[in-house]
């Protein structure tokens, strides 16, 4: 059976367009053979069919030898995120007369600038709990470029917490979650729920693995030089900072470093306001936690709350969405909106939601 390449008129042949109509194009023609090819006597026929072959065999190398490079090129760009010039996307469920088909979760998340926004510390939690979201639910959704696109984004914010030394507990709950995820996914490999070999994903859970060892034996160094500690500030301003934080295992983890904090940490009022910031009054009734005297004890109710209420989201910077262009955007890279006044159709979106935008 005859190979047909992309041009039917000569497989796997390049051409170009003259004056006289398209040519052949032949690789590698030496300049002086151009120069007396006039002064050059009539070649046979034989010769001329060696020719002939000679350079349909050069110009299918040269092919593949450029179909090769392509390849070696995008692998080698794969460390960085899927290239786009636009750092928004349409949002579109369905096939309208301008566009086809649908967007999807793969799409979207290789559009939107992920690798510089954990660069960003008020997008990096966003950024971490909606990979941990992907991986509990959505990890099968995603495309092949999506899913390379995925570890890679995992792999700088490994990097950035080793050398920062900032946030390794979101990290290790996100890795937990992944490796947790992957061991059913590769269970039901029969079942086809994975994009690609399963080499590639076993790969990737011995990465995982390592990624934890590294992260178990992180040693945060301490630096002095003679600068003030949270210990040398006032009493009132440290527990000033505690009514700051969002998360009670931040609080207990601040109250273990000093008697002083630890005495900071344990006070009824700071856990009372923080059930009040995250759950609602109707919550409290269903999981009252009373002590031996008879009060609350808002430390034990607020984690059992935890375990059955979600907690309010809070990030410095999240996801913007156009209601009125149905477009998603990063709040300073923008979008084209049409709207007269663009900001009063723009909310933020939670990961959750985000999740959501692309379920059918």
């Amino acid at each position: 059976m005859p190979f047909l390449g992309q041009d039917w008129r000569s497989p796997g042949g390049y051409w170009v367009k003259s004056d006289d109509g398209w040519k052949r194009f032949e690789f590698y023609r030496r300049e002086e053979e151009e120069e007396s090819s006039s002064h050059r006597r009539q070649p046979e026929l034989g010769q001329l069919q060696e020719e002939s072959q000679e350079n349909r065999i050069i110009g299918e190398d040269c092919e593949v030898i450029v179909k090769k490079r392509k390849k070696d090129h995008f692998n080698n760009n794969t460390k960085t995120q899927y290239f786009c010039q636009e750092k928004w996307i349409y949002v579109h469920k369905g096939s309208t007369r301008e566009r086809h088909g649908y967007c999807t979760l793969g799409e979207a998340f290789n559009r939107l600038d992920f690798s510089s926004a954990i660069q960003d510390m008020r997008r990096f939690n966003y950024v971490v709990k909606l990979l941990q979201l992907i991986a509990n639910s959505q990890l099968t959704s995603l495309s092949g470029a999506a899913q390379k696109n995925y570890f890679n984004i995992l792999e700088k914010i490994v990097r950035k917490v080793l050398e920062d030394q900032q946030n390794p507990r979101l990290i290790k709950n996100l890795l937990q979650d992944l490796g947790s995820a992957l061991c059913i996914l590769v269970r039901e490999v029969g079942r086809c729920v994975l994009v690609g070999n399963i080499n590639i994903w076993v790969c990737r859970m011995e990465t995982i693995l390592n990624w934890q060892h590294q992260l178990n034996n992180l040693q945060i160094t301490r630096q002095m030089n003679n600068r003030t500690t949270l210990s040398d500030l006032p009493l009132h301003m440290q527990n000033s900072i505690l009514y700051r934080f969002s998360d009670g295992l931040d609080i207990i983890s601040l109250g273990q470093v000093t008697s002083t904090l630890h005495m900071l940490s344990e006070d009824r009022r700071l856990w009372k306001k923080l059930c009040q910031y995250h759950f609602a009054e109707t919550q409290f009734c269903r999981h009252l936690m009373l002590t031996e005297n008879g009060c609350v004890d808002w430390k034990l109710m607020y984690f059992t709350l935890q375990k059955y209420c979600p907690k309010k989201e809070q990030y410095g910077d999240a996801l913007q969405f156009c209601r009125h262009c149905s477009i998603l955007f990063w709040k300073d890279t923008g979008h084209p909106c049409t709207a007269n006044n663009p900001e009063s159709c723009s909310t933020p979106v939670s990961p959750q939601h985000f999740i959501d935008l692309f379920k059918f």
